[in-house]
């Protein structure tokens, strides 16, 4: 079981600020899904706020529409199959859970799992915006809580060393680039 540290909402933003792909994961009703997703982006800092695009006909559109919550799952590059994976299917046709042995961590605040062995987590509370989300299938949500590997990020800021565990980032075809070491600039 992965070691989660807290991340101080203010700083939650620096956990997507990088444009990472993201696994959303989502519960109602008894249903759990997760799904990939590409675009999603940091919004606000006080509160704390976020977008993702998730299509209408998604099984995860429905769990997140239902409890207005949802967690943005932040995968590494040892994850990137099963990225790949959990939004090459439907969550109507399979349990992506049982059918991939995806182990889940318990969120503190929302309901969604969170998925073990991500880099980071952000436990999210959905903005309603109807005519954004029925027009753009774009969500807006407050992070609520936020959660991040010690060995990856630490003091706010994502590690220089990491280990070789570094977030992925979808270009097409199932293909990802892989973040690299910082670069610091002199102010």
């Amino acid at each position: 079981m992965s070691t989660l540290i807290p991340v101080e909402l203010p700083k939650a933003y620096r956990l997507l600020n990088h444009g990472p792909t993201v696994m959303v994961s989502s519960a109602h009703d008894g249903a759990v899904n997760l799904m990939s997703a590409a675009w999603s982006m940091p919004l606000d800092f006080e509160p704390p706020k976020v977008a993702v695009v998730i299509d209408r006909n998604t099984l995860t559109r429905g769990l997140v529409e239902g409890s207005g919550e949802f967690v943005l799952n932040v995968p590494s590059s040892e994850q990137a199959a099963l990225t790949v994976a959990v939004g090459s299917a439907s969550g109507r046709d399979v349990d992506k859970f049982a059918e991939h042995g995806i182990r889940t961590l318990p969120a503190r605040v929302v309901k969604a799992p969170l998925v073990d062995g991500c880099l980071a987590w952000l436990e999210c509370r959905v903005i309603p915006e109807p005519h954004i989300e029925a027009t753009y299938d774009l969500f807006l949500a407050e992070v609520v809580a936020a959660w991040a590997d010690p060995a990856v990020f630490a003091d706010g800021h994502w590690k220089d060393n990491q280990g070789g565990r570094r977030s992925i980032h979808y270009i097409a075809g199932g293909q990802f680039f892989e973040t690299g070491p910082a670069v610091e600039v002199e102010k």
